[in-house]
């Protein structure tokens, strides 16, 4: 077993069909086959067997898809950073990977080679472009690998994939994905989530290190073409769409956002768009009703998450025509339903399952399900149990298997697709000197889906402004963790137990707000 299989096989069957395309850059099947052939054997010439974490740092760029296919034909495991983490957390990410390689984008060469004393499990560092002292070119690095594939064989319980997100616990924690969830994610994304054909266009501008990279390959074993974008500005997304006549793309809803209000979407010509896929945030139903009118009867949504190897749930096309013209409203309120092969229940904290209407977490269970998080037993059994996967997630389904998710157990926030912890930002603020307490939620943002917002109590006769604290973050934090908005107040609520209630904080933003997690 081995999923690089597919890249070589679309090679075979359309060599001169586009596999990507980015800014003025067209790579066939054939090139892509053969550079990541190149780039596998290389990286095992540097010593990596299988198993080995390779990881990388850079924004969205073609090497990046590359890179992907060479590590599955040589059963190497991905390690990819979002490329907005602060120094403290990539160097984090890295050393606790313990990867033996990394791989830079120009924008990181500087600060990944700041932290290469600190970095004692890697041997090799490679610049995808630009230059730096004693990084190994990329294309230097191609040129010195064969061009057939090492092609590798893997178990299904192999690892794939160490994807990395902030933990409850305020730290950087990797759920492991596995060469049969990798799989498995390829499965049903072909047979329910995003099916293509030849000449079909894909268009990514969210970070491919994180969801928007999920279709990648199921999307490349089906000979349709991924359309690269290495960020998302509005004008030159539609006009992009418009001209490479792309026939999907994903989106987290902030972009739909920024989309549906940009005053010249009606001049952009986007009749080839067969789907637009959204999910990683929360969503208003009011929203998606602006963009079916604007974009058109193209609307699919997902539920998933790292641990699931991607989206396991979806609202489809014809769940929103069924709401927004069918007159059933409250679909919209709905992540949709399972499909692919995995098992979702709601259950009770006996672990039963609980009758249509009754609100428990969701569970999981089935190939999509991680293998646990890497080098952390305690949350791996935590969120493990019987075989079943407990995403913290509270939900109701209805009779006909749609699942409506109220809460989480969780405190997470997901704001314009990213998740962050609390207390991440909490243990940050109270390195100020001037914060006593410090409590940080999720409030309703029309752009962002939620927004991160302190709610912080000074000490007696301390100062501190909005701007202060936020800066005082800014050199801590990746930038989307950092808050948006500083409340002061006297006090902060408490439970019964002198426990800070979040909950209470929360209620008074959230009060008569239509609650959506996507």
């Amino acid at each position: 077993m081995n999923q690089g299989r597919f890249i070589s096989r679309s090679a075979t069957y359309w060599p001169d069909h586009i596999a990507v395309i980015f800014r003025d850059r067209r790579i066939t099947y054939r090139a892509l086959d053969e550079r990541s052939n190149r780039l596998a054997n290389a990286l095992l010439a540097l010593g990596a067997v299988k198993g080995d974490r390779i990881a990388v740092q850079a924004w969205n760029c073609p090497e990046l898809i590359e890179l992907e296919c060479a590590l599955y034909k040589a059963g190497l495991v991905k390690v990819a950073l979002n490329a907005r983490l602060s120094p403290a957390e990539t160097q984090e990410t890295i050393d606790n990977a313990q990867a033996r390689i990394v791989l830079a984008g120009a924008r990181h060469l500087g600060s990944i080679d700041a932290m290469r004393a600190s970095l004692p499990s890697v041997e090799h560092y490679v610049a995808i472009d630009g230059e730096a002292p004693d990084f190994i070119a990329y294309e230097t690095l191609l040129s010195q690998g064969a061009s057939t594939s090492p092609d590798v064989d893997m178990a299904e319980t192999d690892l794939a994939v160490l994807h990395f997100t902030s933990g409850s616990t305020g730290k950087l924690k990797a759920a492991m994905q596995t060469v049969g969830n990798r799989m498995a994610s390829l499965r049903k994304v072909v047979m329910g989530r995003m099916r293509a054909r030849p000449g079909d266009v894909l268009a990514l501008a969210g970070p491919i290190t994180h969801a928007s990279g999920m279709f990648i390959q199921p999307f490349l074993s089906q000979g349709g073409t991924i359309l690269l974008h290495d960020r998302f500005e509005p004008d030159a997304y539609l006009a992009s769409l418009e001209r490479h006549r792309a026939t999907a793309c994903f989106l987290v809803p902030t972009m739909i956002n920024m989309l549906v209000k940009h005053p010249r979407i009606g001049a952009y010509d986007l009749s080839a768009l067969q789907m637009m896929s959204y999910g990683g945030a929360p969503i208003a139903p009011a929203l998606v009703r602006e963009a079916w009118q604007n974009v058109g009867p193209v609307l699919s949504q997902g539920y998933g998450a790292g641990e699931t190897t991607g989206g396991l749930v979806t609202l489809s096309i014809d769940d929103h025509r069924l709401a927004i013209e069918g007159g059933q409203e409250h679909l919209l309120s709905s992540c949709g339903r399972p499909f692919g092969e995995s098992q979702v229940l709601v259950v009770d904290d006996a672990g039963h399952v609980l009758p249509h209407g009754e609100v428990g977490e969701i569970v999981i269970a089935g190939p999509d399900v991680f293998a646990g998080y890497w080098r952390e037993p305690e949350l791996t059994a935590a969120a493990l149990v019987g075989g079943r996967l407990h995403t913290g997630d509270l939900a109701r389904t209805d009779e006909r298997g749609y699942i409506y998710i109220v809460d989480r157990k969780k405190e997470m926030i997901i704001s314009g697709g990213f998740n962050v912890y609390p207390s991440e930002i909490e243990q940050v603020l109270y390195r100020h000197p001037a914060i006593y307490e410090a409590c940080v939620i999720g409030v309703p943002d029309e752009h962002w889906g939620e927004a991160i917002k302190a709610v912080v109590v000074l000490r007696d006769g301390a100062k501190a402004s909005c701007d202060d604290l936020i800066e005082h973050c800014r050199g801590l934090l990746a930038d989307f963790k950092k808050p948006r908005s500083i409340e002061f107040v006297a006090e902060l609520p408490k439970n019964g137990n002198g426990k800070l209630s979040r909950k209470d904080v929360k209620e008074r933003y959230w009060r008569g707000q239509d609650r959506r997690v996507a």
